[in-house]
């Protein structure tokens, strides 16, 4: 139990600690997060000191019940910090001793706040992996829904920046929602791993007592119990996988954010935001800005940060449990927050967007089927690659005569080759150019259903 100082290892030391060295080695201000899994693990632990002959049934029962009414403060605003409360464990066990005397000190038998830390940062993630796998699912149903509604609109796919063919605008759609089904594969996988119980380890040898961890882990309802306790207390990869999969996520989302912002410009006018996710200028009173999208994009940096920030901390460590490791859960509470924001925010925009789809069609332009001008004497015989060179002489002969590619007399293709017939004019209907990408993937009616019909699957199979 704390000592005269306040501190939960205070009886080895003498005099007062500099009050700098105090705010400095303080984590309440933050790890207070974790009031609600502390109060869980240590429900669960007292069991298993009352199963180890630790504690009698009446004194379990007393600290469950202190550490219910600890929890009621913590849910109703009313639990008062000291300024000895240097973190969420301290806080709870001083408080716990208010409430029921010195029974409160047996809490802690066998117990490490080195296992008593990863064990509730795991229970936080273990919660928030869900929350934030719901709000991922809610936006890619959005996009799915979106693409399905409006799956016969076609407008110009790029590559380099540069228009390249025709595509459905549902195909643009898909390619960011797949993209985000990795993600939601990924945060049930690192949810899997969080899910594994270091409670028992003590500090870094384990725990002495008979403590059963297999009572522990079905109590808190772990899928698993970690191997070794010197591992247990000290490694942070999960951590580490959570900062990564955010930033990953947030990579994805900050590239749909981007093409959403150049497709929204002026010289686009493929999209328009809502008001509702949009702000206007100090200055300019015409200026629609896409305020939501570009603090999508920002707040990737935010979050790659945090993760390169955690791994060049865990880089230098020694074994077992060092105070760098305090650091693990800023990171995670920052980045959690920013998730689920970012992931609100983006539901809204595109589930608000409205789509030009005048200015869509006016952008296809007949130089954006020129491979299709070449399939099209593939499909007559010639080899790709002569087929390629022919194509792009059409195309150089459209340039030097001022005028688009479908422009071009039947007679002037045939002087590029003899394969081009009168029914080279179906080369120029955009809608027939992109039915002929019939292949799974492609961007065909029949494969955009497809796809539709996949990332539904994939939602509803990762769900269950």
């Amino acid at each position: 139990m704390a000592s005269e100082s306040g501190k939960l290892w205070g009886g080895r030391f003498v005099g007062a600690v500099d009050p700098i060295m105090e705010k400095f080695n303080s984590s309440i201000t933050y790890d207070r997060h974790l009031w609600e899994v502390d109060v869980q693990g240590s429900k669960a632990y007292s069991r298993g000191l009352e199963k180890a002959g630790l504690l009698t049934k009446a004194e379990m029962d007393r600290i469950l019940q202190g550490l219910d009414k600890v929890a009621e403060e913590w849910a109703q605003g009313t639990f008062k910090l000291h300024p000895n409360d240097e973190d969420i464990h301290t806080a709870n066990e001083r408080r716990l001793k208010e409430l029921i005397g010195e029974t409160a000190g047996k809490l802690h038998t066998g117990r490490s706040r080195n296992d008593q830390v990863v064990t509730d940062l795991r229970l936080w993630m273990r919660q928030t992996c869900s929350k934030l796998s719901a709000l991922l699912w809610a936006l890619i149903k959005t996009m799915v829904d979106r693409a399905e509604a409006e799956r016969d609109i076609l407008f110009p796919g790029y590559t380099h920046l540069q228009r390249a063919q025709p595509i459905r605008w549902s195909h643009w759609i898909l390619s960011h929602a797949v993209a985000l089904t990795r993600d939601s594969e990924r945060l049930l996988e690192v949810q899997k791993r969080i899910n594994v119980l270091p409670l028992g380890s003590g500090a870094i040898a384990g725990n002495p007592l008979g403590v059963d961890r297999e009572l522990l882990r079905a109590e808190l309802n772990f899928g698993a119990i970690t191997l070794n306790s010197m591992d247990a207390t000290s490694e942070r990869d999960f951590v580490a996988e959570f900062l990564f999969w955010a930033s990953l996520c947030m990579t994805h989302l900050s590239r749909m954010a981007e093409d959403l912002i150049l497709y929204g410009t002026k010289e686009f006018s493929f999209v328009q935001l809502s008001d509702a996710y949009s702000t206007g200028s100090s200055l300019m009173p015409q200026k629609k800005n896409p305020d939501s999208l570009e603090l999508i994009r920002s707040k990737a940096g935010r979050v790659f940060g945090r993760c390169a920030g955690l791994l060049m901390t865990l880089k230098g460590l020694p074994s077992t449990y060092n105070k760098d490791l305090q650091e693990d859960k800023e990171a995670v509470f920052e980045v959690s927050e920013t998730m689920s924001a970012v992931l609100q925010v983006a539901t809204g925009v595109i589930s608000t967007l409205q789509i030009h789809r005048e200015n869509m069609a006016q952008a296809l332009s007949p130089d954006m089927l020129a491979t299709d001008l070449a399939y099209y004497l593939v499909r007559k015989g010639m080899p790709f690659r002569q087929a390629h060179e022919a194509s792009g002489k059409a195309v150089f002969m459209a340039e030097t005569k001022g005028v688009a590619l479908n422009q071009l007399s039947l007679q002037e293709l045939q002087t590029i080759s003899p394969l081009f017939s009168g029914d080279v004019s179906r080369v120029w209907d955009y809608g027939h150019s992109v039915e002929q990408y019939g292949a799974l993937g492609g961007t065909a009616r029949s494969s955009v259903d497809w796809q539709i019909s996949q990332v539904r699957a994939l939602l509803q199979a990762q769900q269950s």
